[in-house]
């Protein structure tokens, strides 16, 4: 049996800043921009693994009046789980990043439990860390 993730839900208050972070800061590509109504679900992926999407909506997209609030209020909080992606350059993504005008919250360092990384809060608030991938 062969699983595999295929889509990764992130809730945004604002599509198109949104956007801006994950396809023109961090580089990814626009798979999906598809509306329903008033609302939109944008899809985007990277080269190293073409079949993983990212998928953004804002907090009442395809919710209830309630469940979109709860949502919209945990993302103001900055409640929502993180989003950690691996690089082969820590310090280059860290500076692409930082240039693009994106809040940092950690610059890269060496963690006690093992990793190289460093934070950064999309538009959003949501927290996005990024760790170095380790040499085979």
């Amino acid at each position: 049996m062969d699983i595999a993730l295929r889509y990764c839900h992130i809730t945004v208050n604002d599509l198109d800043e949104s956007l801006a972070f994950y396809r023109d800061a961090l580089g990814l590509e626009v798979r999906n921009d598809v509306s329903s109504g008033e609302f939109r679900w944008v899809t985007l992926g990277g080269t190293t693994q073409p079949d993983l999407e990212l998928v953004l909506s804002e907090p009442h997209a395809g919710r209830s009046k309630d469940d979109g609030d709860a949502l919209r209020e945990l993302l103001a909080k900055g409640a929502l789980p993180m989003i950690i992606f691996s690089t082969d350059d820590l310090d280059a993504t860290f500076e692409r990043l930082r240039t693009s005008g994106a809040e940092v919250m950690q610059e890269p360092i060496d963690q006690p439990w093992g990793p190289r990384d460093c934070a950064f809060r999309d538009p959003s608030g949501n927290m996005v860390r990024f760790q170095q991938r380790s040499k085979a």
